[in-house]
């Protein structure tokens, strides 16, 4: 019998043209640059006031069927990422609606009438949980069809907080399919992990409902959060997943990691997926086994650090659940993450860890936080920066791992497919960051708290866009707060 091979055919992004340039951000907000670009990135996009997250992942999802001429007859599954959502009821179908109007004026098929549509909701790790669900529908209900996720958010952060500098907002689809052309993903082999992680990070709508005071109602997507407790919930989540993952394999995690061609994690900012990879490998060599143990004391070696102690930390690691109701900012594993600066350079350490992080890094300083689509974007990032170095990703396994604030985390085991260069040619990960302007101070603040351009001189097309939003609420006839959309050619 042979395998079934279910996994990723094709991505496409879309980012906002709004940019804020994060040197710029620096003068506005006295912050150093050197160190914002070295452990956040070089910019991030915001949506206009016509723009949503749907108009968002319409916008991908239409760029994916036309540059990958997908036949629409055939997506049975178009499923829906976000923790952005602006209607309780609806999702993907709003999608799906877009899309199917600019398909039939343009003499196309539309997606089916047949094709399911759900929204998969766990803050940045909605887009994964939809993934595996596309994976899992292809291959127990209909080989023969294609599914499509859509991975659509906006990041905001008060202004002033410390994680204004990680915005962002854009949207990806991925084509799923059997005998897929970039990467078989093999779910039955993924580690998924879970705890309630109380105050790490949530939004509660009806508080910051009650809290707008006027302003725009991008003041709805603010998160209530604790920064370093977030931190630690990431590098435990990962953790605990890759536990799960090496249970399903060989056991050996630390061989496991090493195998790995490349790393494609959550990306909330530039540094916190090299942190967390890097403590998680150290993690699996102090599980490990003789060999493995050497290798953790050459490293510890090249450090004034205490061994047992470092030792000791990696064998008991913490009940990160229990920080809030003792020390919420304490770090849950403070001597792992001062070794990680140390031997950072270390040419083994560069070998086994960094160079698995570091496809589509570069790329990637531009996408910002784009929550659920941020380990699709990378991966998109990824492939574009093999093919252009002319590195040959074929049978290569890889993993993609993502994480949901606090509550959850998956680590998928993929293996690219011989051919995966010619697909990923036709959408480029660079290209839909191509067109921006640039924001003015006083733009950015408009904009955050106004939802106005304030004179942007931008004028958007060949996209779906917010035409107006009903206001009517009679007895008869109500259309209030709903979306109406159009596509500006």
């Amino acid at each position: 019998m042979n395998h079934q091979k279910v996994g990723i055919s094709a991505i496409a992004i879309y980012v906002p043209p709004y940019r804020v340039d994060l040197e710029k951000w620096c003068e506005w907000a006295n912050q150093s640059w050197e160190k914002v670009e070295n452990v956040i990135g070089t910019g991030f996009r915001m949506m206009g006031p016509n723009q949503t997250v749907y108009t968002m992942a319409a916008n991908a999802v239409l760029d994916l069927i036309l540059s990958h001429e997908i036949d629409s007859s055939e997506i049975g599954f178009l499923a829906l990422g976000t923790e952005s959502s602006t209607d309780n009821s609806a999702g993907s179908i709003i999608i799906k609606g877009m899309v199917n109007k600019e398909l039939q004026r343009r003499s196309m098929k539309p997606i089916s009438n047949n094709c399911e549509v759900p929204e998969y909701k766990q803050a940045c790790l909605s887009g994964i949980y939809a993934l595996k669900n596309a994976v899992r529908f292809i291959k127990t209900d209909a080989p023969s069809l294609k599914g499509i996720v859509v991975c659509s958010d906006i990041a905001l952060y008060q202004i002033g907080a410390s994680g204004e500098p990680t915005q962002g907002a854009g949207a990806v689809a991925a084509l799923i399919e059997s005998n897929p052309k970039i990467a078989e993903v093999r779910t039955s082999e993924a580690g998924s992990a879970s705890d309630y992680r109380h105050l790490d990070f949530r939004k509660p709508i009806q508080y910051r409902a009650k809290q707008a005071n006027g302003h725009s109602d991008f003041d709805l997507e603010l998160p209530i959060f604790n920064g370093k407790y977030s931190s630690s919930c990431y590098v435990d989540g990962t953790l605990n997943a890759m536990d799960n993952m090496s249970s399903k394999n060989s056991g050996h995690l630390a061989n496991h990691l090493r195998g790995t061609k490349a790393v494609f994690m959550h990306r909330p900012f530039k540094r916190m997926p090299i942190t967390a990879f890097s403590i998680a490998y150290l993690y699996a060599l102090a599980h490990g086994d003789d060999s493995d143990h050497e290798e953790l004391t050459r490293y510890i070696n090249l450090s004034n650090l205490d061994q047992n102690k470092i030792l000791d930390e990696l064998l008991n690691k913490p009940n990160v659940s229990d920080f809030p109701e003792n020390d919420i900012n304490r770090e849950a594993f403070p001597l792992t993450t001062q070794l990680v600066k140390i031997i950072h350079k270390e040419p083994d350490f560069q070998t086994n860890v960094v160079s698995k992080l570091s496809f589509g890094s570069t790329l990637t300083t531009e996408m910002g936080n784009i929550y659920s689509g941020s380990v699709f974007g990378w991966l998109s990032a990824g492939l574009e920066d093999a093919l252009k170095n002319g590195i040959d990703l074929s049978n290569e396994e890889a993993l993609m791992i993502g994480y949901g604030s606090g509550d959850a985390a998956e680590v998928i085991p993929i293996f690219f497919i011989e051919g995966w260069q010619e697909s990923v040619k036709l959408t480029p990960f660079s290209s839909a960051f191509k067109s921006y302007i640039n924001l003015t101070h006083k733009q950015y603040l408009k904009l955050r708290s106004e939802k106005t351009t304030n004179g942007i001189d931008y004028n958007l097309k060949n996209e779906f866009v917010v035409r107006k939003i009903g206001s009517e609420e009679r007895i008869d006839f109500q259309d209030a707060g709903i979306e109406y959309y159009e596509f500006l050619n």
